[in-house]
């Protein structure tokens, strides 16, 4: 039995729809692709909701005329600086006489673990369960059908702003689309690029987009650690323009097409191979810039950006305990030699993530920019609503903010 699932990833510089069939096996068959460009979105958050709707709306139904299929529901990532995380623990007592831990136990855990205090003008986007404490005994991934007297359960909050949610809601629903799930896109970044033995082992997940730069860490198979820093690849490009004096576009072709993260040694006076005719900023004007220079302009930003994932890995508390190293994706990802830094800055292992296991228009998604499009259908396989049927999805798109409720309908689906 297949089924088929939509992804739609609103990103600052690009949205992109993916349509797939999903087999018994999990395998994604891509039926179809639609990229535009984005509009009226600043650093992941929406900033015009009229821009939003026609850059969606011509994304969607690209993919729509390529897969031959009416696009009803997605599953749509989120993202942007609003967004921020807590870990928190809830604790139970079993309530079955002969103390065997039952769904309803897990789902009560889980909701124990909300009672934190949230702001009123933030929303809970995800609780995820990390692990488990069954009477002291910790790293129990799943305790159901095991007896004890007291359960706990470790998750990770994810919070964003209300306004900016409904504003992406919105944009979204104005298509005609509406929505399965919202998943913060790192997370869904990681279902397409990350393997379960990177998550067993201690990993961090680093996209870099065109507004953010979105991370999250995975330790023991589960998330420890998700945030969201406000630089990405469009520094890059800003930088090039303010500094070269050239214009955006042609900053954009020349970051990708001789950009890198090392600039290496300065070349000797008079090299022509290091020479770059560029247009300016006055129309019909040409001049000449140093390759060097453009890639010293690159390497300064790239080490702030490295700094900044430095940061978040010491505020997370796990510097050190990261053995399978850094997964780097997003679009900014395909910069010359940004791996090669990375590595040298943090001293550790470093890897481009690119989503794999795909069929059908499998070569138009070949690289780094669509992790979040494949990871958004890879969550809906593995966790989402699209097992459900028509009516159920339609109810639970209705109050996708009961998180509680959302997550026993997925406990029901996954768990034995």
């Amino acid at each position: 039995m297949q089924r088929t699932i939509v992804g739609i990833d609103v990103g600052t510089t690009k949205v992109c729809t993916i349509v797939a069939q999903v087999a018994d096996g999990g395998r994604l068959n891509i039926l179809g692709v639609g990229v535009m460009p984005s509009k009226g979105l600043d650093k992941g958050v929406v900033v015009n909701i009229d821009d939003a709707v026609n850059a969606i709306t011509a994304s969607v139904e690209k993919a729509e005329r390529l897969s031959g299929y009416r696009i009803g529901t997605a599953f749509v990532g989120v993202s942007g600086r609003h967004i921020s995380s807590l870990n928190s623990r809830g604790v139970v007592a079993v309530q079955r006489p002969d103390h065997e831990i039952t769904r309803n136990d897990v789902a009560r855990a889980v909701e124990s673990a909300q009672a934190v205090a949230i702001p009123t003008q933030r929303e809970i986007i995800h609780v995820i369960p990390r692990a488990y404490v069954l009477d002291g005994h910790e790293g129990i991934r799943d305790p159901i059908g095991m007896s004890g007297f007291r359960l706990e359960v470790e998750t990770h909050i994810v919070t964003g702003e209300m306004m900016a949610i409904q504003n992406l809601i919105k944009s979204v629903q104005k298509t005609g689309v509406e929505i399965d799930d919202l998943v913060l896109q790192p997370l869904a970044s990681g279902e397409a690029v990350l393997t379960d033995e990177d998550k067993d082992r201690g990993v961090m997940l680093v996209d870099i987009g065109g507004g953010t730069t979105d991370v999250a860490i995975f330790v023991q198979g589960g998330v420890w650690h998700t945030s969201v820093i406000s630089v990405g690849g469009n520094h890059f490009t800003n930088d090039l323009t303010y500094v070269l004096h050239t214009p955006h576009n042609t900053a954009e072709y020349l970051k990708l097409r001789y950009g890198s993260a090392i600039a290496g040694e300065p070349p000797a006076a008079g090299d022509e191979q290091d020479q770059i005719e560029i247009e300016t900023l006055t129309v019909g004007e040409q001049q000449k810039i140093s390759r060097h220079l453009l890639n010293q302009i690159l390497q300064a930003r790239a080490e702030q950006v490295v700094e900044l994932i430095y940061n978040e890995i010491r505020r997370s508390g796990y510097e050190g305990m990261l053995p399978a190293g850094i997964v780097l994706t997003g679009g900014a990802a395909q910069l010359g030699q940004f791996d090669e830094l990375m590595r040298e800055m943090l001293g550790m292992p470093v890897r481009i993530g690119t989503p794999t296991d795909l069929s059908g228009l499998a070569d138009s998604l070949d690289s780094p920019s669509y992790a979040t499009g494949v990871g958004l259908l890879r969550w809906g396989a593995r966790h989402g609503l699209g097992m459900l049927g028509p009516t159920h999805r339609s109810e639970e798109r209705q109050g996708w903010g009961n998180v509680y409720e959302r997550f026993k309908g997925w406990m029901r689906e996954f768990l034995p």
